[in-house]
């Protein structure tokens, strides 16, 4: 069992940055890639990040280049740092953990098996 709690969210001008993080707890918490998945009002949720103990990063088209996921394996925890902020990044953001056994399809929302229950940002113009 894994429990995810997100922090850090909230209210942002477009261009700026802000960074939101999540804590894993439990035991296995260390097989399990962690990531974000974010929803944003009337859309489906969307892949933005994720990332293995091992180093492993892997981003959606629409943040590349402005997003980076860290993790720190000491502390189990995963940030995702949002640089050059759109109106359109606006969601609740999801961390999601996932082990991934049947393929590295981090589109696939049934494929993770935790989550956190979000944490909203706002990104005003």
């Amino acid at each position: 069992q894994v429990q995810l709690v997100e922090s850090g969210g909230g209210l942002v001008q477009a261009g700026g940055s802000l960074t939101i993080s999540c804590v894993a707890s439990g035991g296995t918490a260390y097989r399990y890639a962690l990531g974000w998945i974010r929803q944003a009002p009337g859309k489906e949720r969307e892949f933005v990040a994720i990332t293995w103990s091992g180093g492993g990063r892997y981003y959606g088209d629409s943040v590349k280049g402005r997003f980076t996921i860290s993790r720190d394996n000491a502390k189990n925890t995963v940030h995702l740092q949002m640089n050059s902020l759109k109106t359109e990044d606006t969601a609740v953001y999801y961390c999601a953990a996932g082990r991934f056994l049947g393929g590295f399809n981090y589109n696939d929302l049934s494929a993770y098996d935790y989550w956190g229950q979000g944490t909203q940002v706002t990104v005003s113009s």
